[in-house]
């Protein structure tokens, strides 16, 4: 042993090894490090869904070993809650031979063999904690997930022990450690010390402990920290295995270690102990002798004590807390010996001790609730109830990993069986039906459809059973490894788990109380295995224990517990029916005496039901069918026949008529399942029957049909309905009352091979195995259609708008179908090998298909006959192994790619023709890999063309360029199997691979620390998943079909992205995506002008040109000139234009150009220069804008404007401090876009305050309520502008240009004699300034960005500010007319972390509170500029904070708005670095919380902090009352970009619809928001009224991104229809003008005709196939004087310019092309979209149509559909990009991209020019009111004429 001396006193395993070089060790799965809060060092997370593919293994290689001799083994970790882990410890003995040690939550009982001990660890919670006290009342352990409150734990084996006792083996060294999830670990180390970790260094000196007497305190880097007065055994757990005395599983849960006196009963039911030098026990005995570890808490080591393990005790238990008459109220309940194939007894014991199960690795139970414990990793949740709350001084840091989780969960299945079909059983009440489909079992509601899963089965699941009253459900599944499993069934969880030692277990039986379950499997000799379990203790938590077993050679098909005996069985099989009785621990059989039917094959049993449990045996009739169609009466209590009766076919006497069937002699009818109610029996036949008879058989009263044998009937318990399976798949039931049959399931009947979906009419086609192509309906999951061939189909895709489907076949035929006829358009045989992919162009113009000998084929999918265009041969890999989507086809129709012509490359081909583009070789991708990578799966990413998607052998997933072939990513380790599909969303935002049973959902970009879910279920490798086209589901199909639902949350809701845009530095971007975060320097296109210049002459008149004209002047610009250099600012109105301050030095008009777009700069060199956006969400960021503002713009004189402001609708959620309130003076003023809104709460009434022309970012108000000052952006990259507004008279007194970037934030000094603005993180720089003159006096440029500033309350010469570097204390200091700030930074205290500061508050004269962007709040004395005290007040950043008195408000961006009473901290005192709460015992309260709709940018309350108004990023002002504890809307917006709005026929209403996909309906005057429809993850494009005016009546639909059309009726507030006619986004609708249909337009250019009646599609309109749509409009308009019959008019308009006008009578199904005009036009060259095409029906005269869009010239043209000519052009500046025409005055609203509306009279050409908004502008139907639109602002102006 002297070269093992450098193993003592211990070895420190993880350093020995150096562990996280990963050299001699290995890691798979989830394996990462992250610094623990409670350890306050880095430990390691070991993380998977299945334990085994997540783990850390030590050491790497199999033959290599650690070489520890030490005694003891000691693992430092805590198991993650709710979840399973597993460990193995690999031993050598002394002969060599190797012994695997594992322990885990997921084992129910020990298991031993010569090479392997398995130990269950039990699980517990932390000291005093519910789940604590839950588990001391149940008695014993519970195996289980961990509870969320478990601990960090310090676990000893003796290993020596352990293999002596359990073995009888020698311990000769520790060879491998293998720790696998889920847990977190921080050290393993080996000792042949006895280590107690409670005892620390000091005290173990004290009390004399030395390793020499094999004992001694815990090594310091092994140790977990302990703050002062506190004990270690409060804070952690001690397992020490085998423990100081050996306890029963329901005593080892007492954390006391007194042993109890001999013979001593105790009212805590500790175990009675008996000296005792010698123990025999036999082998069975000793493996039910429980050796449970206990937790041990503190107790004295005496001097010279040498620990020693004492023998195994006696067993012998005592209670005082049962009477004898439940300990032995039936003998059933006890162990009972085996028949005689067991030589071996077990000991009859009463029921409290048959649930000892085996050795125990014991900690605490779990029991799904906790109290909080400050322990506890999980975050606190406070409740309006006042409760202290600890201070703590750290956080863990987060792990970013994909949101949310989970991201799929399994909404339904489409399929029945897979082991069995005579599985299906009915829920008690009569309204579900539960069955197995593959592994997972599913209850489904036969009302609704709706479907409820039990899932943990990991084979498929061949029996079931119900108690009586169905509220256990037990489950086996097939297999060598037959696992059963009980359920709650109506909360779904699993109850017990157990494995028993059989396969292929065939049958379950509950009892009707379900105290007793009884199953039939085979044993490893196949022969038939009946076991009994005891299973009343199941629903409180106990263990399921065999009360009988039985080795048979009978052939048993099915067996049932007797409904009115537990204790009694009935079994059937071949040649046999047996009764079954337990008694005195023993299971007998007595055979059924069949007589001449002894060689009958028997398939079904059932007793006679519906006589009380009283009834005397005598009376009891037992029901037996056969395969030879015979039915026996047995009388049970004799044990005799009674009757038998025989099914026979019917004979045929007449040509299609079937006689009644008889019992008679001759062949019978094989008769598979039967079933017995009180009033009739029912039976299901080999010939596809199910027939109810009356008791006496005398004829048949009812029967139906199936298309296969009928597996199982089942009569519900009321006796109303009958359930019935078939062999081929399918589960209905027949009501007796009606005789009316449902099909509630149907399944394919083997493996799925594919699946393509039709999202405009959500149906589901799929090819299976079987030989059938199916198609179902995804909303009821009802069959449609069955396609059957004698050829093997093997590939499908549906055409992407057409109602067809095309379906390969291992012939190599191709053939497509019209669903809606039901016929086949075309076949086609150019293949000679199976059809391994087939796929359609998204653009439906071409079909593909691929077969496995390398060809490749292209047809003309626009035709009916589907041509063939081009055959190319050899150019795939060959095989079948990329079946069924060897194909993908890019987003834009231009590219497809594929696998070969060899398996090591990927070719991409031209779509149209076939040619190739590009090879990649994937195989020399990675040069250090030993062997060739081939590939296996492509796919293109659907957002980005350039993207092509490759899965590889090696199990990685390869992104390579579409353009150049280059590597771009990969991700190793995808799948444990190779991957068999692979699919992007459509925005490219998350991936989806399946490999072998699982489905991996993945965050595309893989930028996150834990990239992708794994979700489990199907018991057979996957062979297709895709994502919905809606996007909202996921579809995986292989064993069955599962649908899930997609539950990650919309683009535009991710707003939390930290990275800024990366974008070339030029002087005009060339594409800029909309929403984009870009700065101002980088999209600087020159300097503004200052102001508009007014005019001085009349109003210009626009240019009206007619076609009698011989020359038409193109219209010019109607800018003027102005070449005076001037400082730029915004356009002020002229009531309040003041002078224009600029504090910095002057600097020229062209310099400040050339600094602002210096060209010859490196792009590279700016782009180090760019400052980055903190990781905040306080720090404001400008919405993008790609417009620039007209600065040629004509302002209207004072006073003779043609509309007018009226009121603004909405709330600017993307401003940050945006709202103020003065309770004392009434002022309540926010922001909305670049208007600042003066309301008065009372009235409802509002005030504008327009000078402003961007985005307003933040408001101050004076403490007087005098003066609003407000900031926002400057226009075309000229400094922010701040306005100064006086409040009496809505002038602007004063206008500030001065910082280059946003400005974050404003404020007034107390005294109202200073103000400051702070600027963005591109210039983070203070001013101050002076009230009075808003003259600059003193700034200070930071060191780092700021999200927040204020002024001190109390001392006017104070504020302080936060951000990214800290906190800033600053100081005034005057002299004379000079002023100076001052400012010292404080970094943020070390307790809290790398964090931000993102918002602060004063608190009283001397105190600051901030917060930071991980939820904390810090004290600070403002004094000596030190933390006093900080704690975690949110899970999330905290933005607002707000001070009054002792009530402190955080708001933050998990939603949560919280008061906190902090009164307590006014005596904390500063103690050294900081100060810890436990020490100190200062809490503050928790008093109110209150979720609102959105992340808290705004707050203002009242000085009592009773009331106040609180604004959200979701657009909503909240009026907040903690008083009443009540929350109003004040004013409500939309969050997201509005895409219409509209007025009703009546105007009293008004509706707008938005991207975030809600339709709101608002009244009118009141402008009040009166119901709002919400449809997640769908966009809202376009949205119209019902032509009905009576409110009754009125409608509103509105048309969404997945295609669909919505009605809601707003009588109703609910949504009355959902209709899908399109397949891509709606772009247009439109109710006609009668009402009679709806008109809406794709994307893809298809107009659907659809009834608002039945929600039928009555004609695709395909004229602007190609090109959207982005107009419809309806008229009512006879048109007999143009030529057509028709009472109204309609007209489209689509973006390749081309206009369509149509006469309809809709009530006569006519509709008929009036007019077709196209606009020429140049080609365009701009770097964003062309202008849209926009076209309307004149209200005064429907017979011109008014066109404009993108041409030769940018006018508006009058077209004549009775001339058919252009009879007028009105010439425009810039183009339009929306218009609307009044029917009152001649009136035309244009709107540019210019951020400029113009309001034009038509007659006279006269214009005015608003610089407000231009993306949605409306007309009332009136004309008296218009409507206009810019992102989420909404203005209604007042219409007063030109």
């Amino acid at each position: 042993m002297a070269s093992k001396g450098w193993q003592h006193p211990y070895v420190n395993i993880f350093k020995h090894v150096k562990l996280e070089d990963w050299k001699r060790s290995a890691k798979e799965g989830d394996v990462s490090t992250y610094t623990d809060k409670r350890l306050k060092c880095s430990v390691f997370r070991i993380r998977g869904p299945v334990p085994a593919n997540s783990y850390i293994l030590v050491p790497k290689n199999s033959n290599q070993s650690l070489g520890l001799v030490g005694r003891y083994f000691y693992l430092l970790f805590r198991p993650a809650p709710g979840k399973y882990f597993v460990v193995h410890l690999d031993v050598s003995v002394e002969d060599g031979q190797v012994v695997r040690i594992s322990f885990s939550n997921m084992f129910k009982e020990f298991k031993s063999t010569a090479t392997w001990l398995q130990f269950p660890f039990l699980c517990g919670a932390a000291k005093d904690s519910v789940y604590e006290s839950t588990a001391k009342s149940a008695r014993h352990g519970l195996v289980g997930p961990a509870p969320t409150s478990v601990r960090w734990t310090c676990l000893m084996l003796d290993l020596q022990y352990t293999l002596s006792f359990y073995l009888n083996r020698c311990y000769s060294q520790l060879k491998s450690i293998k720790l696998c999830a889920n847990m977190s670990v921080k050290n393993m180390f080996t000792s042949d010390l006895l280590l107690d970790p409670g005892v620390s260094f000091s005290e173990a000196k004290l009390m004399g402990l030395a390793s020499s007497q094999g004992t001694g305190p815990m090594p310091r880097d092994m140790s977990y920290p302990v703050p002062k007065g506190v004990s270690w055994y409060d804070l952690y757990d001690y397992i020490r295995f085998p423990s100081e005395g050996t306890k029963l599983p329901f005593d080892s849960i007492q954390k006391g270690n007194l042993e109890p006196q001999a013979n001593c009963v105790s009212n805590q039911r500790s175990p009675m102990r008996e000296e005792s030098s010698c123990v025999n026990l036999s082998k069975l005995l000793k493996d039910r002798v429980s050796i449970i570890q206990q937790i041990t808490t503190p107790k004295s080591l005496l001097r010279n004590q040498t620990p020693m393990v004492t023998d195994i005790p006696d067993l012998g238990v005592v209670s005082t807390q049962q009477d004898d008459d439940w300990l032995f109220n039936n003998g059933d309940q006890h162990q009972q010996e085996s028949t005689s194939s067991m030589s071996q007894q077990f000991t009859s014991r009463p029921p409290w001790d048959t649930d000892d199960g085996g050795v125990h690795v014991h900690v605490h139970p779990d029991d799904g609730f906790s109290k909080h414990e400050e322990e506890s990793e999980e975050e606190f949740v406070c409740t309006p109830v006042p409760h202290p709350v600890h201070l703590s001084l750290s956080k863990e840091p987060r792990q970013e990993k994909l949101l949310p989780d989970p991201i799929l969960r399994l909404n339904r299945i489409i399929g029945f069986g897979g082991a069995t079909t005579k599985c299906a059983l009915w829920s008690k009440s009569g309204d579900a039906v539960v069955y197995p489909c593959h592994a997972i079992i599913v209850s489904m509601k036969i009302s609704s459809n709706q479907q409820r899963f039990f899932i943990g089965h990991t084979d498929k699941v061949s029996a079931l059973a119900f108690n009586g009253n169905t509220t256990l459900l037990a489950s086996a599944q097939t297999g060598s490894h037959s696992v059963v499993r009980v359920w709650n069934y109506n909360k779904g969880n699993c109850l017990a788990m157990f494995r028993i030692h059989a396969h292929s277990l065939s049958s379950l039986s509950f009892s009707y109380g379900g105290g007793i379950l009884c199953g039939v499997g085979k044993d490893s000799h196949s022969k038939t295995m009946v076991v009994v379990w005891n299973t009343q203790n199941v629903s409180k938590g106990g263990e399921v224990t065999i009360i009988a077993k039985a080795h048979t050679d009978v052939d048993i098909r099915t067996m049932k517990v007797a409904f009115f005996d537990d204790t009694r069985m009935v079994s059937c099989g071949r040649d046999n029916i047996r009764l079954w009785r337990v008694r005195n621990g023993t299971l007998r059989s007595c055979p059924v005496n069949l007589g001449e039917y002894h060689s009958l094959d028997f398939t079904d049993v059932a007793f006679e039901e519906g006589h009380s449990s009283s009834q005397h045996l005598d009376e009891r009739t037992l029901f037996a069918s056969s395969r030879s169609g015979y039915i026996f009466e047995i009388d049970y209590s004799r044990v005799v026949i009674k009757n038998v009766r025989r099914l026979l076919p019917a004979q045929q006497q007449h040509a299609n008529r079937r006689e009644k069937f008889t019992f008679n002699t001759g062949p019978g009818i094989a008769i598979n399942s039967i079933s017995v109610s009180s009033s009739f029996c029912a039976t299901g036949s080999e010939d596809g029957f199910l027939r109810l008879w009356p008791l006496d058989f005398s004829a048949i009263f009812l029967e139906a049909e199936h298309e296969g044998p009928v597996s199982l009937v089942s009569i519900s318990s009321d006796s109303l309905q009958v359930l019935a399976a078939t062999s081929t798949g399918t589960l209905g039931f027949l009501d007796v009352s009606s005789r009316g049959y449902s099909t509630m399931m149907r399944s394919h009947t083997d493996t799925v091979l594919g699946f393509s979906v039709d999202g405009i009419r959500r149906h589901l086609t799929t090819a299976s195995s079987d030989g059938t192509v199916r198609i179902w309906n995804m909303d009821s999951l009802h069959q449609l259609y069955d396609f059957v061939s004698e050829d093997s189909p093997c590939s499908v895709a549906f055409h992407p708008s057409e109602q067809v489907f095309s379906c390969g076949f291992s012939s190599g035929i191709v053939r497509v179908f019209d669903i809606s006829s039901a016929k086949m358009l075309a076949e086609h045989k150019q293949h000679r090998g199976e059809v391994v992919g087939l796929a359609f162009s998204p653009d439906g113009e071409f079909m593909y298909s691929a077969d496995s000998q390398g060809s490749l084929a292209l047809y003309n999918a626009s035709e009916e006959d589907h041509n063939v265009i081009r055959v190319v041969c050899n150019v795939l890999a060959r095989g079948t192994e990329r079946a069924p989507d060897a194909l993908t086809v890019s987003s834009d129709s231009r590219c497809l790619a594929f696998i070969g012509p060899s398996e090591y490359i990927v070719t991409i081909a031209d779509s149209q023709s076939l040619d190739e583009l590009l090879h990649v070789d994937v195989s020399i991708l990675d040069v250090q890999s030993p062997r060739l990578d081939s590939a296996l799966r492509v796919c293109f990413s659907p957002a980005s063309t350039e993207h092509l998607l490759v899965a590889t052998s090696a199990n990685k997933i390869l992104w390579v360029s579409t353009k150049t072939g280059r590597l771009l990513r990969e991700v190793s380790k995808v799948h444990k199997h190779p991957c068999s599909s692979l699919a992007v969303s459509e925005d490219s935002r998350f991936l989806l691979t399946a490999g072998h049973n699982a489905v991996k959902v993945w965050d595309y970009n893989m930028q996150l620390d834990i990239s992708s879910q794994m979700f489990i279920g199907h018991s057979q490798p996957i062979c297709q998943v895709s994502f919905s086209p809606d996007q909202l589901g996921v579809i995986s199909v292989g064993d069955a079909i599962f649908l899930w639902d997609f539950l990650a949350h919309p683009a535009d809701s991710l707003t939390d992205s930290r990275s800024p845009l990366r974008l070339s530095h030029t002087s005009a971007p060339k594409s800029v995506q909309p929403g984009a975060e870009v700065s101002r320097v980088q999209l600087s296109n020159g300097m503004p002008r200052q102001t508009a210049p007014l005019p001085s002459s009349p109003p210009s008149r626009l240019d009206i040109s007619t076609l009698d004209q011989v020359e038409q002047e193109a219209f010019g610009s109607l800018s003027i000139c102005d070449d005076t250099p001037t400082i730029p600012t915004a356009i002020v109105p002229a009531t309040g234009s003041g002078p224009t301050s600029d504090p910095r030095p002057a600097v020229s008009f062209l310099q400040v150009t050339e600094l602002v777009n210096k060209s010859p700069m490196n792009p590279v060199e700016l782009k180090g220069k760019k400052p980055i956006r903190p990781d905040c969400y306080r720090h404001f960021i400008p919405r993008f804008k790609t417009s620039t503002l007209d600065q040629a713009a004509e302002a209207p004189q004072p006073g003779e404007e043609g509309i007018k402001l009226k009121a603004v609708i909405g709330y600017n959620g993307n401003g940050r401090g945006n709202m103020v309130w003065s309770p004392d003076q009434g002022l309540f003023a926010y922001s909305c876009g670049c208007v600042v809104v003066l309301e008065y709460l009372h009235t409802g009434s509002q005030r504008h305050l327009q000078g402003h022309s961007e985005e307003i970012s933040c408001l101050a108000v004076s403490n007087d309520a005098q003066t609003v000052a407000s900031a926002a952006g400057g226009s075309n990259g000229s400094r922010s502008l701040i306005c100064i507004w006086d409040v009496q008279n809505g002038t602007c007194r004063k206008t500030i240009s001065y910082h280059e970037g946003a400005v974050q934030s404003l404020a007034f000094s107390r005294d109202d004699r200073f103000f400051l603005s702070v600027g963005d993180f591109s210039d983070p720089e203070v001013a101050l300034w002076s009230s009075k003159t808003f003259k600059l006096l003193s700034n200070v440029t930071m060191s780092g960005p700021i999200h927040d500033a204020a002024f001190s309350p109390s001392t006017a010469s104070q504020l302080a500010c936060v951000g990214s570097q800290g906190a800033y204390f600053c100081l005034i200091h005057t002299n004379g007319s000079d002023v100076d700030l001052r400012v010292q930074r404080v970094k943020a205290p070390v307790e809290v972390g790398d964090v931000e500061l993102t918002a602060l508050c004063y608190h009283k004269d001397s105190f600051l509170f901030t917060a930071t962007n991980r939820g904390h709040v810090c004290f600070w004395d403002v004094n000596t500029q030190r933390c006093l005290m900080t704690w975690e007040a949110d899970e999330g950043e905290i933005g607002v904070l707000l001070c009054r008195g002792n009530r402190l408000l955080t708001g933050s961006n998990t939603r949560w708005l919280r008061l906190w009473e902090v009164d307590a901290l006014q005596g904390v005192k500063p103690e050294g670095k900081g100060c810890n709460a436990e020490d100190s015992g200062t809490v503050v309260l928790l008093e109110q919380e209150i979720m609102l709709d959105g992340t808290t940018v705004s707050a203002a309350f009242d000085n009592t902090m009773d009331m106040g108004i609180v604004g959200t990023t979701a657009g909503t002002l909240w009026y907040i009352n903690w008083s009443d504890n009540s929350s109003i809307r004040l004013v409500s917006g939309h969050k997201t970009k509005v895409n219409d709005v509209v007025f009703s026929a009546d105007e009293r209403h008004f509706a707008t619809c938005s991207e975030d996909g809600s339709v709101r309906v608002w009244s009118l005057p009141s402008n009040e928001l009166e119901v709002q429809f919400q449809v997640l993850s769908q966009a809202c494009r376009c949205v119209c009224w019902s032509p009905s005016f009576s409110k009754e009546s009125a409608c509103v639909a509105a048309g969404y991104s997945d295609g669909t059309l919505r009605i809601f009726r707003l009588s109703s507030s609910e949504m009355e229809m959902k209709l899908h006619p399109h397949q891509v986004a709606v772009t247009a609708m439109q109710y006609s003008a009668n009402g009679h249909v709806i008109l809406s337009a794709g994307k893809n250019g298809l107009v659907a005709v659809s009834s608002p009646l039945n929600g039928a599609t009555l004609r695709v309109i395909k004229d602007h196939k190609g090109a959207p749509i982005s107009t419809i409009q309806c008229v009512n308009e006879q048109c007999k004087n143009l030529g057509l019959e028709g009472n109204e008019m309609w007209l489209a308009v689509s973006a390749d310019r081309r206009v369509s006008v149509w006469a309809a009578d809709w009530l006569k199904d006519k509709c008929d092309l009036l007019d077709w005009l196209t606009f020429p036009a140049p080609a365009y060259f701009g770097d964003d979209s062309p202008p849209p095409s926009l076209a309307a029906f004149c209200p005064a005269d429907p017979s011109l149509v008014v066109y404009t869009g993108y041409g030769v010239e940018k006018e508006l043209s009058f077209y004549s559909l009775a001339k058919k000519q252009i009879i007028k052009k009105i010439a425009l500046p810039d183009w339009a990009t929306c218009f609307s025409l009044s029917c009152k005055s001649q009136l035309i609203a244009v709107g540019s991209k210019e951020r400029m509306l113009k309001l034009i009279k038509s007659s006279s050409g006269r214009f005015q020019d608003f610089l407000q908004h231009s993306e949605t502008c409306h007309f009332s139907p009136s004309g008296l009111l218009l409507f206009t639109v810019a992102f989420n602002e909404i203005l209604l102006w007042e219409v007063q004429g030109l």
